[in-house]
């Protein structure tokens, strides 16, 4: 049995009822596996993929906190720190009813690589809690917020371990936890990214990841012989990443006609109003129904179907395994040329590898939804330095580093005779990094 595999089953026999961990692990392992055969023999000796596969530290923790009618509730909280060889643990925190365990590995494991592309000091790891913020109040959400961080304080600092947002952790969650570290602590630092700019926030966070998704888009499909503006694209989601890439998308030239959310879906013939879209989803945090009550153009529909529109690009923004075989097949027959992940690992493995069989350009989340965690450390290096960069220069920085992820995935590909498959090329490269600085750091 080759050395991949067998770390394979170590990994799922070790963390049993955790497919979403075992479908990432599974996937970077098998497209790393001509950088392993190079090497296999040392990589085994030093136990490497094991390391890589196994977190430095996983922190499980409860949350007590009390409602607004006086009830105590309990919720299920998790930090895990992956992997520091290149740097501190950076990764966001996730507040939703599906967070578990497996999830939030599979998140750290994929920001291990992520973070490594970016070519910035930051090392990979994920956390979250099973809480839910629709539906609660402020002041249950600053109690949930406080209880949380009066544990994970313990474990984290600037130079350790610097969360971020991520879905359900917005600007009001990140404010209230951070007032508490800093209650607890006594210390003024850029422990969490994605703070507010009255408090050492940076200009472009918001923007960063559906900024970014659009630069690389843009990156790959001109490095293919094409065009972005002109093109159809589809969007899937309605969240932060969503609406900053139909209002890139748009500003590069493109037309936007679907986003969606967990009820339903939009198609808008005469392109998304990203306006009215914001005002809906930001202000209001309302559903979908009101966008296609407010535009004529819009129609409104049940369910799933973003993907069965007839478009050039399909950028899925929304959540894990959104994109599945049936809408690959609908891509493909429909002309779709490129997909794009803004979301972590929203294209099932079966879809992924059919979408890249029939010849669409594919870029991976690690990869295209980089942008998002480049800010965040742009953020800390602002922090660090006591300054605050223009929103023109940050974007800058974004738009460099995101062109710089493209042809780093695309030449790691080229190198190991995978020309074009730049899900290989985003493993390899950012593996080669992480492993390099594990190798050179001895047996830690």
């Amino acid at each position: 049995m080759s050395y991949v595999d067998e770390v394979y089953e170590r990994v799922v026999r070790e963390n049993p009822s955790q497919p979403e961990f075992h479908q990432a692990v599974r996937e970077v392992l098998d497209s790393l596996r001509p950088v392993i055969e190079r090497n296999e023999e040392k990589y085994r000796r030093e136990a490497l993929l094991e390391r890589i596969t196994m977190p430095e530290r996983q922190i499980l923790f409860r949350v007590p906190w009390v409602d607004d009618k006086g009830q105590v509730q309990v919720n299920n909280a998790f930090r895990v720190q992956f992997n520091s060889a290149i740097g501190p643990y950076k990764g966001g925190l996730r507040l939703h009813p599906s967070v578990n365990l497996g999830i939030i590995k599979f998140l750290g494991f994929e920001q291990i690589f992520k973070n490594s592309l970016t070519g910035l000091p930051i090392g990979g790891g994920k956390g979250g809690s099973d809480f839910d913020p629709k539906g609660k109040s402020d002041r249950e959400v600053m109690a949930f917020c406080q209880s949380f961080m009066t544990e994970l304080f313990k474990y984290i600092g600037a130079d350790v371990d610097v969360p971020a947002g991520d879905i359900g952790t917005g600007a009001r969650e990140i404010g209230f936890m951070y007032g508490q570290y800093k209650r607890l602590t006594g210390k003024y630092e850029g422990v969490l990214t994605g703070k507010g700019l009255t408090y050492g926030g940076s200009l472009a966070r918001t923007e960063a990841t559906g900024y970014g998704l659009l630069y690389l888009t843009q990156e790959m499909l001109a490095s293919n012989g094409h065009e972005l503006a002109g093109k159809t694209v589809a969007v899937s989601g309605a969240g932060n990443v969503a609406i900053y890439a139909v209002q890139k998308a748009q500003q590069l030239g493109a037309k936007v006609v679907t986003v969606s959310d967990s009820n339903g879906w939009i198609y808008d013939a005469e392109g998304i109003d990203v306006a009215l879209l914001r005002e809906i989803k930001e202000v209001r945090r309302a559903r979908l129904t009101e966008y296609a009550a407010a535009r004529a153009s819009a129609q409104y529909h049940e369910g799933r179907g973003v993907f069965t529109v007839k478009c050039d690009v399909a950028l899925p923004c929304a959540t894990q395994n959104e994109l599945r075989i049936e809408d690959a097949k609908a891509l493909v027959a429909n002309g779709c040329i490129a997909v794009a992940e803004g979301a972590n690992m929203p294209t099932t493995l079966e879809a992924t590898e059919y979408l890249q069989k029939h010849g669409v350009l594919f870029a991976p989340g690690k990869a295209a939804n980089a942008g998002g965690v480049a800010t965040s450390a742009l953020e800390m290096s602002q922090n660090s330095m006591r300054l605050s960069w223009t929103f023109e220069e940050v974007d800058a920085k974004l738009q460099s580093i995101m062109v710089g992820i493209f042809h780093n995935i695309d030449e790691a590909a080229k190198a190991y005779g995978m020309a074009g498959n730049y899900v290989a090329g985003a493993n390899i490269a950012g593996f080669l990094k992480v492993a390099g600085a594990m190798e050179a750091q001895g047996v830690v």
